[in-house]
């Protein structure tokens, strides 16, 4: 098939772009940090079978909401005008971060829960599902998928929005100590490798499928038990360290799809 993957220098865009050439797909490629002022009109959308849209400003402390509504909201609506226009399916990435703070007696997930967006981040996304779920007129297929807490090979470079297991590796491989939150035994995600992810992803292209999807393993793990794996795997101590306070309004301490 034909295709056009935006985010293609992200940690998930990566690992997309080598799935997607092991299939033998013919790819077009655009990264907001190679040309940050095209806009979705300015890409050559005619003629293709999909669109992913993995593209996005993914800091959850972003502080420029303006800067962060263009590239995650405005762009994403500009580039869902332009496949229906041309009928080219689309897929974006969404976030398990739209549900919001919930604890684990709620339950998990259910993409009819109510959203609660604890963050301009998640508002950004929400807001671009709203837009989508409210046009009935498309006349393409649209998947729309919250991705839980994604982990795996080509995340290093997002520092501190890097997944527990990348964090925790690169302190153990660096000092020999890994520096755990307190709490963190309660800190329950659900934790999917990209791989696994990527996988299921692509299986919906397939389908006649169209919708709001959530991405994870309906099961959850412990920030500390990931620290401990990952202590034990490189030999390093483990250190707990107060919670910063930056983080304590809009921390998710569950989360688990349904």
């Amino acid at each position: 098939m034909k295709l056009l993957l935006t985010g293609n220098k992200g940690f998930i865009g990566q690992n997309m772009y080598k799935a997607l050439l092991k299939q033998g797909h013919q790819l077009s490629l655009f990264d907001i940090a190679d040309n940050s002022d095209l806009r979705p009109k300015d890409l050559n959308i005619a003629g293709l079978d999909w669109v992913i849209h993995l593209g996005a400003n993914s800091s959850t402390t972003e502080t420029n909401i303006q800067k962060l509504m263009d590239q995650n909201l405005s762009w994403s609506i500009e580039l869902l005008e332009e496949c229906d226009k041309h009928k080219v399916n689309m897929q974006f990435a969404s976030s398990a971060s739209v549900y919001g703070k919930r604890n684990k007696a709620q339950g998990v997930f259910q993409t009819t829960d109510p959203c609660r967006p604890a963050n301009t981040y998640a508002m950004s996304k929400y807001l671009f599902e709203q837009y989508v779920t409210a046009k009935p007129s498309l006349k393409i297929r649209v998947q729309c998928f919250r991705y839980f807490n994604v982990y795996g090979s080509h995340e290093e470079h997002k520092g501190t929005q890097a997944s527990p297991y990348t964090q925790f590796a690169k302190q153990a491989k660096e000092t020999g100590v890994i520096k755990v939150f307190e709490g963190s035994e309660n800190f329950l995600r659900d934790f999917i490798h990209v791989d696994k992810l990527i996988e299921l992803q692509l299986k919906y292209m397939q389908s006649s499928k169209t919708g709001i999807f959530n991405m994870g393993t309906g099961t959850t793990r412990s920030f500390m038990d990931v620290a401990r794996d990952v202590a034990l795997l490189y030999n390093a101590k483990l250190e707990i360290v107060a919670f910063p306070e930056h983080l304590k309004l809009h921390y998710q301490t569950y989360t688990c799809a349904g």
